[in-house]
């Protein structure tokens, strides 16, 4: 079972963090533990519940979120950071990234980019946790240069990962009777119901899948998936 992630969302716009936390709310095994409306709750909110991610902004009333990263990654070496902020500086985002960020989000920003970079992290932050020991294509998966297995799949779209499309693929073969749900596939990756769905509707984008609605035991129409020869 993977364990719960806690987050910090670090915003001085009070209806941005409320929106980001939102979108935190449709991926399943994240907490919110604290908001912060500036660059020093931030640091208190840290320091007091020992997150595991940090949502930054740069743009803060006190100080800037870059000016944080050199303290915060002194004192909590083990936290990751995402950048989620308006600047688009050369600067800013220079010392963002040798600071060894997640990623770095330009404001406005979308829900499906938001939950992209989410899942994606929380595979990775999964990966990093289950071994100890990693052989070399687990390390290019967490540092993100993998090689595509099958080179006619080399063209897959962002937010696709060629392995884990693999095991839905199989997953949709080993289910072609009876089909299955977007929550059924969840539960066999070990990830949310939108990652789950977003690869079953590839999948039925590229013709290896079809889906129709049919009733389930309480009667509320469901959408199976089944694979398509």
């Amino acid at each position: 079972m993977r364990r719960l992630i806690k987050a910090v969302i670090a915003e001085d716009d009070f209806r941005v963090a409320d929106l980001h936390e939102k979108f935190l709310k449709e991926v399943d095994g994240i907490e919110v533990v604290a908001k912060a409306l500036n660059a020093e709750e931030a640091l208190q909110a840290v320091h007091q519940h020992r997150p595991d991610l940090l949502l930054l902004d740069v743009y803060m009333p006190d100080r800037l979120g870059t000016e944080l990263l050199h303290e915060l990654r002194k004192t909590f070496p083990a936290l990751d950071i995402i950048m989620i902020t308006a600047a688009t500086e050369k600067e800013m985002i220079t010392k963002a990234l040798n600071y060894g960020v997640v990623d770095y989000i330009i404001k406005p920003i979308s829900m499906d980019r938001f939950l992209h970079t989410i899942e994606t992290y929380q595979k990775k932050k999964h990966l990093m946790n289950s071994q100890e020991t990693f052989d070399q294509k687990t390390v290019d998966q967490l540092i993100g240069n993998e090689t595509p297995d099958e080179p006619e799949e080399a063209s897959v779209p962002k937010g696709i990962d060629q392995l884990t499309l693999k095991k839905v693929r199989q997953l949709l073969k080993d289910n072609a009777d009876e089909g299955i749900t977007a929550e059924q596939a969840s539960h066999h990756m070990g990830a949310s119901k939108t990652t789950a769905r977003r690869y079953l509707e590839y999948l039925i984008y590229i013709n290896e899948g079809v889906a129709e609605m049919r009733y389930g035991k309480v009667g509320r129409p469901e959408r199976k998936y089944f694979y398509h020869q």
